[in-house]
């Protein structure tokens, strides 16, 4: 088996835990060795039968594979970037009970969690998070860090760009760009296209606030 380390001790963190396990009941491949978190409320503690093994910096000289369980997509870019120039490989974690066609396209560090479905000729950037019970239609393209989070509904021919955060139980129409660093609350119901750099809710959606980032 393949050591592992979640990066991010946090509730999702513990989630990606429970998702490794559930691989590994149907095919024995990861050996999950604890978690790396920056918080050091987390230190010197053991969730869920898993040790914090110390900061995000502890992986810089060690050769495993890592996920980043880390929701914001901001926050995530930037401990990714930390570790660039690292020995550390970068896995696709997917339930077992995920369906998908074999057009998919899976980028490195992407997670896709049970109950999600992604039909055809979709592309899916690195450092993605798909959480549960999603829907994401033919020919979408979701960028590098982008979040999707529990019960979201992506239709056909949308473009979701970097950095992006889908709020819970989001719908977006066929045919949607989603700027980059955009944030949809949840339950918003996106009909019309949404500019970077914004938070937008409602439905219909649309951008209440723009973010100086």
């Amino acid at each position: 088996m393949n050591n592992i380390v979640i990066i991010g001790a946090g509730g999702f963190g513990r989630e990606v835990a429970w998702l490794i396990e559930e691989i590994n009941e149907n095919e024995e491949k990861w050996n999950l060795l604890g978690f790396v978190d920056d918080d050091e409320n987390y230190h010197n503690k053991s969730l869920n039968g898993y040790p914090v093994l110390g900061n995000v910096d502890w992986l810089k000289s060690k050769e495993v594979h890592a996920v980043c369980a880390v929701g914001n997509p901001i926050v995530k870019k930037k401990i990714i970037n930390r570790l660039h120039g690292s020995n550390i490989k970068y896995p696709v974690l997917i339930h077992p009970n995920v369906r998908h066609s074999s057009s998919v396209d899976f980028g490195e560090g992407t997670i896709v969690c049970l109950d999600t479905v992604l039909t055809v000729n979709i592309k899916i950037g690195n450092h993605v998070i798909i959480n549960l019970d999603c829907t994401i239609g033919h020919d979408a393209i979701i960028k590098d860090y982008s979040t999707i989070l529990p019960s979201v509904n992506v239709s056909g021919y949308v473009l979701i760009k970097d950095e992006v955060s889908v709020g819970t139980g989001t719908q977006i129409i066929q045919g949607i760009t989603i700027g980059e660093k955009t944030t949809i609350g949840a339950g918003s119901v996106v009909v019309r296209d949404l500019p970077s750099k914004c938070v937008a809710v409602g439905s219909p959606a649309k951008a209440i606030k723009h973010l100086d980032l």
